[in-house]
């Protein structure tokens, strides 16, 4: 379980086809404090670390993976968001999210906004029911809020700190980004739907 609140970035330092698989090695600050097991948010994907060496670990994304995420895209230098899992002991400054991504949407636009940024999405009507407006959303990992939500786009502000540090400042129109809906929603929607 995780909230959507980064803890810092990595970088991706190879990628390695390994059957329906693709090994990603990825160097980041966070390294040495990581073990083998541990699950960790890329791009808000939960993976496993599979191996450790000196400040670059392993993790493997598997085919189901691969089809539902954009990291088949993941190339070389490229900057990916890091969150390991939630301690049960303190503050959630984000919201809950599983680490499971629900699909990918696409950067229809990135507007500065005299100090921020605001971007808009479109996504896959199918998860339309999910979004509410000033509801959350995690986009490659960050929890945020929406606004100007339709059964297609939504809207999200970020501020300097996020921009800053986060991969979003990379993300530009025709760009993808993961996106898990919020879990209290996914749940309403279905017991809704049994009662029908």
């Amino acid at each position: 379980m995780f909230t959507g609140i980064i803890e810092s970035l990595g970088e991706v330092v190879s990628t390695k086809k390994d059957g329906g698989n693709l090994v990603i090695s990825i160097r980041s600050a966070l390294t040495p404090e990581l073990k083998v097991d541990q699950s960790i948010a890329h791009n808000g994907v939960c993976l496993t670390v599979t191996g450790l060496q000196e400040n670059i670990y392993e993790i493997v994304a598997v085919a189901e993976t691969l089809q539902k995420t954009n990291l088949g895209q993941l190339a070389p230098g490229q900057l990916v968001n890091l969150e390991r899992a939630m301690v049960f002991n303190g503050r959630i400054d984000g919201h809950l999210v599983q680490g499971h991504v629900d699909g990918v949407g696409e950067c229809l636009s990135k507007t500065p906004q005299d100090g921020s940024w605001e971007y808009r999405f479109r996504y896959p009507e199918g998860f339309a029911a999910l979004l509410v407006e000033k509801g959350s959303i995690c986009l490659n990992g960050i929890s945020l809020t929406v606004f100007n939500v339709t059964n297609r786009e939504f809207s999200v502000a970020v501020i300097p700190y996020t921009y800053q540090h986060t991969n979003i400042s990379a993300v530009a129109p025709g760009d993808t980004v993961n996106l898990e809906f919020d879990i209290l929603g996914k749940y309403v929607a279905r017991q809704l739907a049994a009662k029908d």
